[in-house]
């Protein structure tokens, strides 16, 4: 990004590859496994590719080295392979991710449907009048639309194309969005296991009985699941989201155009 910069960006090797067709090459995979997951992998190919793209110019983009090939058709050969292996990770996670989810959903809407306590006569739920009937409604009703929102996502991650450029921000955002929904649909879940668990066994019951310890070791225990996925996946969430709306790879550098058309 120094002075010389103008220089290199109008150089070429003896094969005739501008700067462009060497960002489009496949790195060392010394430097590639630095970088977890076949699609963040993609990703960041993608993200250097388009970085050095905008400080080119425009006439760059299009000139062919000795071979008669253009940036971009060295870029889609280079990464054939790992554009199979990121559609590969990628179908693995929504697959494994869609199991769990479908599970939530079905267990959710068998308790929407199942209140606890029953009904009476009248057809209103016994605990209709106690705030956490009211907390375990809400909070149902939130892990089963979250739930079906997040099958949706991992649905559509297994019918994308999956174009080299889908992996810059179209299959990420899928995959954030859809782990996000998946960990509110579990926290959400254990709400609702906490509040029917209170209202069946301990409301107006625990203070009688001296056994306040035993509900908050019920309520403790039930985060357990939340626990263990926010440990297991919340590191991919966080890689995903860091990857795609993290600083771009030349900081503010990149961050306008270096060369108009015609120049």
């Amino acid at each position: 990004m120094s002075g010389h910069k103008h220089l290199l960006l109008m150089s070429q090797d003896k094969s005739g590859n501008n700067i462009l067709h060497l960002a489009g090459k496949l790195p060392h995979l010394c430097q590639l496994n630095r970088i977890p997951g076949a699609a963040l992998k993609m990703q960041r190919e993608l993200q250097w590719f388009k970085e050095v793209e905008k400080i080119v110019p425009p006439t760059i983009k299009e000139h062919k080295n000795s071979q008669g090939k253009t940036p971009a058709m060295v870029f889609v050969e280079e990464h054939q392979d790992l554009v199979k292996e990121g559609e590969k990770w990628m179908k693995d996670a929504a697959t494994s991710c869609s199991i769990v989810t479908v599970l939530i959903a079905t267990v959710v809407f068998a308790a929407a449907i199942t209140v606890p306590g029953g009904n009476d006569k009248h057809g209103e739920p016994n605990f209709y009048e106690f705030s956490a009937f009211f907390i375990f409604a809400i909070a149902d009703a939130i892990s089963l639309f979250s739930s079906i929102a997040a099958v949706f996502m991992f649905m559509s991650i297994l019918t994308a194309r999956y174009k080299e450029t889908d992996f810059l921000f179209a299959l990420p955002k899928r995959l954030i969005l859809g782990l996000f929904m998946l960990f509110l649909s579990v926290t959400a879940m254990m709400v609702a296991f906490g509040a029917t668990v209170y209202l069946v066994n301990f409301d107006n019951k625990s203070n009688q009985a001296g056994q306040d310890w035993v509900f908050y070791s019920v309520m403790g225990l039930s985060f357990l699941p939340v626990s263990v996925f926010a440990y297991s996946q919340f590191p991919l969430l966080v890689d995903l989201t860091f990857s795609t709306y993290g600083p771009s790879i030349f900081g503010k550098h990149s961050t306008g155009v270096l060369y108009k058309k015609g120049e």
